[in-house]
């Protein structure tokens, strides 16, 4: 009998049941999305009525009441609840209430500028974050940690909108290089984008760091060494693969963060992205521009996140075996 079960056990851990965690994740996802968009919705009921915003001065109360009818909000809000829910599931996000065009043509335009300033900023972030974190691990104590950890803490504490303004009077105002708002070119989006990287690339760094730091520490790193193996090969052969894990999880949230919309940075800079559609639409009470943006977001959040899951199964089969109840 043990003969006959050995294979048998075998045969059930290489078959991979990826499928089924896919499928676990995905109904994960529907009911983040679900939870997300009711809270935003029912939450934005809370701040006012934008039927208000939008009458002249001076308007009367049937003036009022008219517009809402118009917009729908005098149905109950249950009702409304139930129409939003509906039309999400069919791809209507409803019409902004400023502009009257779809909320998803207006996303849709916006999510150009964001997704360039997004990847712009993660490039930069991963060059400049995995580069320090690599010296400094490699380069424990010396000269080199002493100098670039510092820089790594300050980046790390300077918020976003004091970086870009400190950029925007420095190369913008005194020097006159760079053009300080707006999207005029391919030069534009340095100063945005180097002010998104150095949150990003600090937090990468000290990722970095800490990874290849405890892969120094493994018994194969010694025997490579051992060996005779020099730094490059030891980083691109073998530490490089095996600390990307965390830089990779990092690097996830960060492209997520900024392809939802760098609100701050955005509006800093005029940039005509989706963070400044979110602020212009919050301060206008634009509801149907609001929740879409919010679904938006969380969508994007969750594909990169279920992508990266699935990506970590290429990089560690170690992580593949663990998803399919193999012994790691």
């Amino acid at each position: 009998m043990t003969a006959i079960a050995v294979p048998t056990r075998r045969r059930a851990r290489s078959i991979p049941a990826t499928p089924r965690y896919i499928a676990g994740r995905i109904g994960q996802a529907v009911l983040a999305l679900f939870g997300v968009t009711t809270i935003v919705f029912f939450a934005l009921r809370l701040s006012g009525d934008p039927a208000r915003l939008l009458v002249p001065e001076g308007a009367t109360a049937a003036d009022i009441d008219r517009v809402r009818e118009q917009l729908g909000l005098g149905d109950s809000l249950w009702h409304q609840y139930v129409s939003f829910l509906g039309g999400a599931v069919r791809g209507d996000l409803g019409y902004s209430y400023v502009q009257n065009r779809p909320a998803a043509t207006l996303i849709a335009e916006r999510l150009p500028y964001t997704a360039n300033l997004a990847v712009a900023a993660l490039v930069l972030s991963l060059l400049v974050g995995v580069s320090i974190g690599v010296i400094t691990a490699l380069n424990r104590g010396r000269w080199q940690e002493r100098v670039l950890m510092p820089i790594v803490l300050v980046g790390q504490a300077m918020p976003a909108f004091w970086t870009g303004l400190l950029l925007v009077l420095v190369f913008s105002v005194g020097l006159r290089w760079l053009p300080s708002t707006g999207y005029d070119g391919p030069l534009s989006l340095l100063l945005p984008s180097v002010t998104l990287a150095s949150l990003s690339a600090a937090a990468i760094a000290r990722v970095t760091r800490g990874a290849v730091l405890e892969q120094l520490s493994q018994d194969y790193v010694r025997t490579a060494r051992a060996k005779g193996a020099g730094t490059t090969r030891l980083v691109l052969r073998h530490l490089a693969r095996n600390s990307a894990i965390p830089v990779l999880t990092v690097a996830a949230l960060e492209l997520a963060n900024l392809l939802g919309g760098a609100v701050v940075t955005e509006v800093i800079f005029a940039w005509p992205g989706i963070g400044q559609l979110t602020i212009q639409s919050v301060a206008a009470r634009d509801f149907p521009v609001v929740q879409a943006i919010v679904l938006f977001a969380s969508a994007v959040y969750i594909v990169i996140n279920l992508l990266t899951d699935l990506l970590y199964c290429v990089i560690d089969r170690r992580v593949a075996s663990g998803l399919t109840g193999g012994a790691p």
